[in-house]
């Protein structure tokens, strides 16, 4: 039986993939967290070294921050074991860590891994591909209040879906931040909106406007057991793919 281990692993997300593992039957390794960060789970050890945690694994999924992902990425390439990077907020430097590391072990980078939001994904980049500039698009996210990054990663999925349905970089074309006197809307821009309150554990909506109609595409996370049965999947499925970069597309046959 494969050996997971968990980067990050007394997080609310490292928490609840280790359950979920636990629940399925499944061999977790270990896993890394500060000192004191307290049980994970019964018979679930925490150190603070991702070298000796990726040694002693099968497949990695990390959930960590983005300051943490150089380092796991390298324990990884040590060890010559695959990893799941569910963490989000990475930024340019980061992807380019992971492009890297690619190179010599499998990486599946996903900004979401449930499977009903990279089925929404799809979704969402079919629907740019066939819908004319006329159509604006705007994001809406909302998390509970104790998200730091803004927009979410997996607000930056749909995003980028709807980009390349449009065969344009959502770079050049995403609009985020509106406030005061900002004049019309661009024609071709993907707007951004982030809401945060509550215990909200993910909702997304994309939203194609034009004269007239509207057609509304979303996704509501009743649960992060969602985002962990994800993962926990997609490291499965991860074990023995060769050395590149993956993304939940490949789980889902998409």
């Amino acid at each position: 039986m494969a050996k997971i281990g968990i980067f990050g692993a007394a997080g609310r997300m490292g928490r609840a993939i280790a359950q979920v593992a636990l629940d399925a039957g499944l061999d977790i390794s270990g896993g890394t967290d500060r000192p004191g960060s307290g049980e994970v789970a019964p018979g679930i050890v925490i150190t603070s070294d991702p070298v000796e945690l990726a040694r002693r694994s099968d497949v990695l999924i990390d959930f960590s921050v983005p300051a943490a992902l150089a380092a796991h990425l390298d324990a990884c390439i040590q060890a010559g074991k695959p990893v799941l990077v569910g963490t989000t907020g990475l930024e340019t430097q980061h992807h380019a860590l992971i492009d890297k590391a690619a190179k010599s072990i499998a990486v599946l980078q996903t900004g979401n891994t449930s499977l009903g939001v990279n089925i929404l994904s799809a979704l969402v980049e079919q629907a740019a591909a066939r819908l004319g500039d006329d159509w604006d698009i705007e994001i809406v996210e909302m998390h509970h209040r104790h998200k730091v990054d803004a927009p979410s990663g997996t607000a930056l999925l749909l995003g980028e879906a709807a980009a390349r349905g449009r065969g344009i970089s959502l770079a050049d074309h995403s609009a985020r931040g509106r406030d005061g006197i900002t004049g019309a809307r661009v024609q071709g821009a993907i707007g951004f909106a982030a809401l945060r309150g509550g215990s909200v554990a993910g909702d997304h909506q994309v939203i194609f406007a034009t004269e007239g109609e509207r057609i509304e595409l979303g996704h509501r996370a009743e649960s992060r057991v969602i985002f962990a049965r994800g993962a926990v999947r997609g490291a499965s499925w991860l074990l023995g793919q060769p050395a590149g970069r993956y993304d939940m597309k490949g789980v889902l046959g998409l």
